[in-house]
């Protein structure tokens, strides 16, 4: 075990950490918990009791594992094969009790989630998925393998996300949804079957996005789900009649990229 200084990392007595692991000053490790194999914890991050970090898993700086929390474990795919792979956790995520989240697969090799997320008791997040900065995935969400979250979106709680989905950035999906097609960037989502509820607005407007820039991201949301067009003529015509903001590219570039296609 490699403890960086100048401030050491407490280390409960009954707490088992790796040889190899790497601690940063300023570590807390609770009761119980054990720090595996190449493992690396930034600096003033708090892993509370009966944490496991299994292995080949990277935590960011002033992160906080609570109880019970589990990082690192293999994936749960049948085609995983022992390969070398990966999970890495930015800085400042918050992982409540019992969240579980595993390794990579040959396929991506890397399990990802950004900085500034909150994942709330029980969430799983499968091998080869990639999580944004600022997410919150409520109680219960539970992902499926290649799941793509962008930044600041929010997923209500008993969620279950089928495999290779995307939910784009700024997305606001309500608890007990059931998602098995992408979700474009920007808007509101929830129900089984899934059904969209416009756009985000009071999120975006709390996040400072522009009056022109909701009102421009509104006509696009028109365009593809209330004016009759099917995707190829609402591409067509967001291509000629938006104004090129970035927030409304990246809403069109969502659409050409769906490969399980978008959720209505």
């Amino acid at each position: 075990m490699t403890v960086q200084s100048p401030a050491a990392a407490e280390i409960h007595p009954t707490a088992l950490v790796d040889p190899s692991a790497e601690l940063a000053g300023g570590v807390v490790v609770g009761p119980y918990s054990i720090i595996g194999p190449n493992v690396r914890v930034g600096a003033r991050t708090r892993i509370a009791s009966h944490v496991l970090i299994e292995r080949d898993t990277t935590v960011g700086e002033e992160c906080t594992l609570h109880q019970g929390a589990v990082l690192g474990t293999d994936p749960q795919d049948l085609k995983y094969m022992g390969e070398p792979t990966t999970l890495v956790v930015g800085d400042r995520t918050v992982i409540r009790e019992y969240a579980t989240l595993n390794r990579g697969t040959a396929a991506r090799g890397l399990t990802s989630v950004g900085s500034d997320c909150m994942l709330m008791a029980y969430t799983h997040v499968a091998h080869d998925c990639e999580i944004g900065n600022h997410v919150i995935l409520s109680n219960a969400v539970n992902m499926a393998g290649h799941v793509t979250i962008g930044d600041w979106a929010i997923v209500g709680g008993m969620t279950p996300i089928h495999q290779f989905v995307r939910i784009g950035a700024h997305a606001f999906v309500g608890g007990q949804s059931r998602i098995s097609k992408d979700i474009p960037p920007y808007v509101k989502a929830a129900g089984i079957p899934l059904q969209l509820y416009g756009l985000n607005s009071v999120g975006l407007q709390r996040r400072g996005f522009t009056e022109e820039v909701r009102r421009e991201l509104k006509r696009a949301y028109r365009l593809f789900f209330a004016s009759g067009n099917n995707t190829t003529q609402a591409l067509a015509r967001a291509r000629e009649e938006l104004r090129a903001l970035p927030e409304v590219e990246a809403f069109i570039a969502f659409f050409e990229t769906s490969a399980r296609g978008v959720g209505e």
